[in-house]
């Protein structure tokens, strides 16, 4: 079978790919569609460190294939959105409702997969790998979506939307009539801003370097927008639209200058939430007697999400039409097609471009 492996050096789309069969516990999900996001790319260049030769992508969709001994909430033919966070359930911080600070579910990464042509394994990223036609996962990361959903919009639920709104909705606690900014309109941004929008947000002023993203933000929820590239100063720009600054300010690009602008833009007792991901060796500096204001600096892993109640929960309002999926999808490429989809991405013109199978 098809898929994109990162072998140290180069990503390369390869045909020979096998997938062992699901065990106990485990669900074979043939993928449909899956989002390129930023951090299968942030392995590519080194950022985020990780074992290879691998099988990159971990945010998909799909048709249940096959399933282990044990699973009984889906079945063959179910359609279903996939999470990343292969938790154990029954460890004190999955009993206490945090599975993303699970210790079982980070740092442990297998091999499932196989070259046919040297019998070489290869591990699989965020416990998924869903730039392969097939992946293995266990039962916990498999959650059914209605068939109406399209994959290609299903398929960035398990991350980008998962982050983003969840970022929002659990981590943060947005509140009605609380107001929000929002650095960096890409996949994590626009979804922290139409979480805003959905949890009440009065204002959610958009900021980005790119100014064609004005229109794009706007339609996600954001009230005001801030071009990067026209002023001297984000941080005087927020508040020269709210004086005071704001509630809640998400980071959602990485560089560590855009912390210490976070923290500057907050009112009094506001929240910076760090969603983009520096290299693991950056440092950022801030006054700390800020802090003495009730303001909060929080990192926030995955959206802070319980992904089976996230990813129905989502679903539920992409079909009542409160939450956007369709819009985040700026363009499609089949699989062989990668390095087009990772040049449209390296632009920072799209919110998400999609590979399907």
């Amino acid at each position: 079978m098809k898929g994109v492996i990162f072998d140290g050096k180069a990503p390369q789309v390869v045909d020979d790919l096998t997938v062992r069969e699901a065990g106990p516990g485990e669900v074979l999900v043939r993928i449909a569609a899956a989002g390129l996001c930023h951090s299968d790319l942030s392995v590519i260049d080194g950022t985020i460190p990780f074992p290879v030769p691998v099988v990159l992508g971990h945010e998909g969709a799909g048709t249940v294939e096959a399933v282990g001994p044990g699973v009984t909430h889906v079945r063959p033919g179910d359609h279903v959105a996939l999470s990343t966070l292969a938790n154990c359930g029954t460890c004190r911080e999955c009993a206490l409702g945090r599975p993303t600070m699970c210790r079982k579910a980070i740092g442990m990464p297998t091999k499932p997969f196989t070259r046919d042509s040297s019998g070489q394994e290869l591990y699989n990223f965020a416990s998924t790998s869903v730039f392969a036609e097939r992946t293995v996962v266990k039962a916990v990361q498999v959650v059914p979506i209605d068939p109406t959903i399209p994959f290609t919009s299903a398929a960035l639920i398990g991350c980008g939307v998962l982050t983003g709104v969840g970022a929002v909705l659990n981590r943060a606690r947005v509140d009605i009539g609380d107001t929000v900014a929002v650095i960096g309109c890409g996949g994590i941004g626009l979804n922290v801003i139409q979480g805003a929008r959905i949890a009440g947000a009065s204002r959610i002023v958009a900021i980005d370097a790119v100014a064609d993203k004005e229109a794009v933000a706007r339609t996600f929820g954001a009230t005001d927008f801030v071009d990067a590239r026209a002023v001297d100063d984000i941080v005087a720009a927020v508040k020269a639209l709210l004086p005071n600054g704001v509630d809640h300010a998400f980071e959602c690009v990485g560089p560590t200058k855009l912390t210490r602008q976070a923290i500057d833009m907050l009112d009094r007792h506001g929240q910076a939430v760090l969603l983009g991901m520096p290299a693991a060796d950056a440092e950022a500096t801030f006054r700390p007697a800020e802090l003495f204001l009730d303001k909060s600096v929080l990192g926030c892993r995955y959206g802070s999400s319980r992904p089976p109640r996230d990813i129905a929960r989502y679903a539920q309002l992409y079909t009542a039409g409160r939450l956007l999926l369709d819009e985040l999808v700026t363009c499609t490429f089949p699989v062989d097609e990668f390095d087009a989809a990772a040049k449209a991405t390296h632009t920072g013109g799209v919110a998400r471009a999609v590979l399907t199978f």
